[in-house]
């Protein structure tokens, strides 16, 4: 397993800018305060990023990928600034100038079309960066701390986001319920074990 596994992703609208001599691309890769629900089997799970989420990201070097994949040049960078992140009271704004490429301008077509509209983000959430709330029906998170952004990029599959992009906050949101349900058998044995200690 290679530590990509371990980030998460989500799905953002990206969009071709026009009148630009450049090909240039922009989006909102995460938007504040704004809650998605999904379906994960049985269970109803609704997570919100929270406003200032952001202002402790690691941002310093974030790529722009193609389906999130290592083995195709990347499209654009924060380190050299064809990639721009720019913080505002709505989230995070991309915007992207593609190098001069056959593939990139294949890509961009496909953009200024609306055959790809979609985007999606890698991250990482700090510690203690996120609050679960269990409900009888519904789960929800919410996301106030970012720790490391570690791509953005353009997606090609039509249900990505009913697929793989929310697998890992649903692993996530099994694992803390077992740690939940861990934490209540280790309180029920203490309890039981004062009851015993006081007879």
């Amino acid at each position: 397993m290679t530590q990509k596994n371990n980030y998460e992703r989500r799905l953002i609208e990206i969009r071709a800018v026009d009148g630009e001599d450049k090909m240039t691309i922009e989006g909102y890769a995460i938007t504040y305060e704004q809650p998605a629900t999904h379906k994960y089997g049985g269970r109803k799970f609704t997570e919100t990023i929270k406003k200032g989420a952001l202002d402790n990201t690691d941002m310093k070097d974030v790529p722009l990928r193609y389906n999130h994949n290592d083995n195709v040049m990347i499209m654009a960078r924060t380190r050299n600034k064809s990639l721009r992140l720019i913080k505002d009271d709505t989230g995070l704004k991309i915007e992207a100038d593609l190098l001069d490429t056959q593939s990139n301008r294949d890509l961009y077509k496909g953009i200024q079309e609306g055959l790809i509209d979609k985007m999606s983000f890698a991250f990482a959430v700090a510690d203690r960066g996120d609050t679960w709330v269990y409900g009888e029906k519904e789960t929800t998170r919410e996301i106030t701390n970012i720790e490391r952004l570690y791509d953005v990029s353009v997606v090609d599959t039509p249900f990505y986001d009913s697929t793989s992009v929310y697998a890992r906050s649903f692993e996530l949101l099994e694992s803390e319920e077992k740690r939940l349900d861990g934490l209540r058998e280790a309180e029920q044995l203490k309890m039981k074990i004062k009851i015993r200690s006081q007879l």
